[in-house]
């Protein structure tokens, strides 16, 4: 799986103090961090996370980038709701924040929760995402709560400057009786680099089982997003356990064909020692063996 620095941005406005999402639109946006969060670190042990706000007098840093949950979750417990929010400052100062990860060898990503107006035009919006998109950064927003033609519109024409082949996404979820991270599950956003119909054909290709209706494993995300999870985690564990196992039987069968190879010069049915306690096949025992052949050729004279 990618090796990714993810920094989560939350709307923290009061926006968020809404109740169209249960059981609030900020507590909606803290079980999905979880269920980000979870899915970043299973894909691969050495991602990182990082959270961030951008409501109230200004964005602020919450956690630096971690792989330890508890800190996340100290984070979205401290967190205040108040103000508005500072949708593009916030995105900056998170692409400062992963400009200074300690690997660079992680790919950087930004997830944006956005619930409220947006301050800033379309214009500003879109040098950003150029400004970006050149430094290597994507970017998913998830849209929820006030989707009003003229943000989906922003939102919209920020993604078409960002977008890659398979770097940023844009979802758009309208209040529903499901909870946010039921939804999330289903888009391409939890998997990073859109794994939602590619990992289906993977696991049909390599093993996976499609049930009825065409769903991975036979689940619908939608109605059971852990169970889906869970599956696409255990299946995801048990190819690379099988790669690790197919790996290591090569490796013997290699070794063990090394030891049947003879070494050069050797044979095996020489004893280590001659009769004189010295080495096999050395210049003495060669001696000794002329001194007996020509003794034996003395005797046979003589008779």
């Amino acid at each position: 799986m990618v090796l990714e620095a993810t920094m989560i941005i939350i709307d923290n406005s009061e926006s968020s103090r809404n109740g169209d999402y249960l059981p609030s639109r900020y507590e909606a946006q803290a079980d999905a961090v979880n269920l980000i969060f979870s899915a970043k670190t299973q894909a691969n042990p050495e991602s990182s996370v990082g959270l961030m706000s951008m409501g109230g007098k200004g964005p602020e840093v919450l956690v630096t980038l971690t792989t330890d949950f508890g800190k996340v979750l100290d984070g979205l417990h401290r967190t205040k709701i108040r103000g508005s929010t500072h949708l593009a400052t916030g995105i900056q100062v998170a692409g400062l924040a992963l400009k200074h990860r300690q690997n660079k060898q992680q790919r950087q990503r930004i997830i944006v929760f956005t619930c409220s107006p947006i301050a800033e035009d379309e214009k500003s919006l879109e040098k950003l995402a150029k400004k970006m998109k050149k430094n290597n950064v994507s970017i998913d927003f998830i849209a929820f709560g006030d989707l009003d033609p003229e943000n989906t519109q922003k939102l919209e024409a920020f993604h078409e400057n960002i977008k890659g082949g398979e770097s940023s996404h844009l979802a758009i979820i309208p209040p529903g009786p499901n909870l946010l991270s039921d939804h999330l599950v289903t888009t391409p956003i939890l998997g990073g680099d859109g794994t939602g119909a590619r990992a289906g054909e993977g696991a049909g290709g390599e093993g996976g089982e499609t049930g009825s209706g065409g769903f991975e494993f036979g689940v619908d995300p939608s109605t059971d997003p852990e169970l889906a999870l869970a599956l696409r985690m255990s299946f995801e564990e048990e190819k690379a356990r099988l790669e690790k196992e197919k790996k290591e039987r090569e490796e013997k069968e290699g070794k063990s064909n090394l030891e049947g190879i003879p070494e050069e010069g050797g044979d095996a049915s020489q004893p280590l020692l001659n009769q004189n306690a010295e080495p096999s096949g050395s210049t003495a025992d060669d001696e000794t063996g002329k001194k007996d052949k020509a003794d034996d050729t003395d005797k046979m004279d003589t008779a």
